[in-house]
């Protein structure tokens, strides 16, 4: 008897449970979905992989009712005094002004010495060599460290932070998740203790850090130590990570389209025919000029689709079109639902970088967020293109290369290259 009453108990409870996580409390009417299982939600299908250039099938199944909720014209953003500020200090450092004065030259010498070690190599995987190239340069610019000159292993622990960054969040030793927070943590570490050390220092390094001391030390600044470091932290990763990526899928691109290459190379022949000395370095005018690369680089970021989402959180309760966000719910804004829209774009699978002609090919727009948008515009945007674009010009003009193996992609649901893209590269 006792039994049988503890398992109706029990089952009740169960019962009551789901009901009520399947029927969250509302104010309103909710947008139209469903909560998946407890506590797990619909988690295991987000980050179910697949190897797509189209939109995750877990986001096709939700746009209807997405697009119905949120209307094709509107964009979530989030604003703020400290996000001000810190994008602000951002661009003091690697926007437009900072890079036409010193960034361009050292991002140029970085370039030719890289490609030039790689065509003496032969074979390279692009996706780890650029990583390379682009994590040693921010590194050094940022704190001025050398992985070839210390037992710091910290592009190590960014690589097990980036393995397991979209993840099934379970912390337990052997999972992903598990190890991206491990990979954070030790990061972190090296980058706390070269703080310390810079602290102590009276020697000046030059570099993003010592403007980071300067600015925590400024009375009344909303900067402080733990936001330094985590500065530090997003800046170092976010310089590397996503450029590296979209260079790799932009020559993958290419070398898949010889119509392609031959504008680039047609381009950027024409620039090197412009100077009086065709060894020359890039100026920022010759940048700014290069309209058919800008064009490649937009259709690559259109087709990355490297964020897979932005989370936005509501403040409080939020009603759209006759529905309620409530208050403490996340948001997510997936990029690649506007950047494949057929209505927007078309034929949006299609790599086509003159659909970009006569077109604003430099901010954000209710279609283009792959840099962001308005106030919430990348800070880094500007960094990344230039990255790529001088890439681009050396690559094409100095360069013969030929894909041997790799260029798969999945999304798991992050753009990943399982196998990488391996080239090989000689001079011309």
């Amino acid at each position: 008897m006792w039994v049988v009453l503890c398992l109706t108990a029990l089952l009740v409870f169960i019962s009551y449970r789901f009901y009520t996580w399947a029927n969250p409390k509302c104010n309103g009417k909710l947008p139209p979905g469903s909560m998946g299982f407890p506590i797990i939600g619909e988690t295991i299908e987000f980050f179910s992989p697949q190897a797509l250039y189209d939109i995750p099938p877990f986001i096709q199944k939700r746009m209807a009712s997405v697009t119905e909720i949120i209307g094709q014209e509107s964009i979530l953003t989030c604003r703020g005094m400290v996000h001000k500020y810190l994008r602000n200090l951002i661009l003091q450092l690697v926007g437009p002004e900072k890079l036409k004065g010193m960034l361009i030259h050292e991002l140029d010498d970085a370039t030719r010495k890289h490609l030039h070690t790689w065509a003496r190599h032969g074979m390279v995987d692009v996706k780890e060599v650029m990583a390379e190239m682009i994590f040693g340069y921010f590194a050094k610019k940022l704190i001025s460290y050398d992985e070839s000159r210390t037992p710091r292993k910290l592009r190590e622990s960014y690589n097990a932070f980036i393995d397991g960054l979209i993840s099934f969040p379970l912390n337990i030793p052997g999972i992903a998740f598990h190890t991206c927070l491990q990979g954070r943590k030790n990061a972190m570490k090296v980058i706390e203790e070269i703080f310390e050390e810079r602290k102590k220092s009276t020697t000046p390094h030059h570099d993003f850090l010592d403007h980071f001391i300067e600015e925590v030390k400024r009375e009344g600044a909303i900067m402080n130590e733990e936001i330094a470091v985590n500065l530090v932290f997003l800046l170092l990763f976010a310089s590397y990570e996503t450029t590296s990526e979209a260079t790799t899928l932009a020559i993958k691109f290419i070398s898949d389209h010889p119509q392609v290459q031959a504008e680039l190379v047609k381009e950027h022949e024409a620039i090197l025919r412009s100077r009086d000395n065709e060894e020359s370095e890039i100026t920022w005018q010759e940048y700014k000029s290069m309209t058919f690369t800008h064009m490649v680089i937009n259709e690559t970021a259109r087709l990355a689709n490297i964020v897979p989402g932005i989370f936005r959180k509501a403040v409080e309760d939020v009603e759209v079109k006759g529905y309620t966000i409530p208050k403490g719910w996340l948001v997510m804004v997936v990029p690649s639902v506007l950047h494949l829209n057929p209505t927007t774009y078309d034929d949006p699978l299609a790599f086509n970088p003159w659909r970009w002609e006569g077109k604003e090919l430099h901010l954000g727009s209710k279609t283009f967020m792959a840099f962001g948008g308005g106030v919430r515009l990348c800070a880094g945007a500007d960094f990344s293109k230039l990255v790529m674009a001088i890439f681009l010009h050396y690559f094409v003009t100095k360069y013969r290369w030929k894909v041997t193996k790799g260029g798969d992609i999945i999304r798991k649901p992050g753009l990943v290259f399982p196998n990488g893209l391996h080239i090989k590269i000689s001079e011309k």
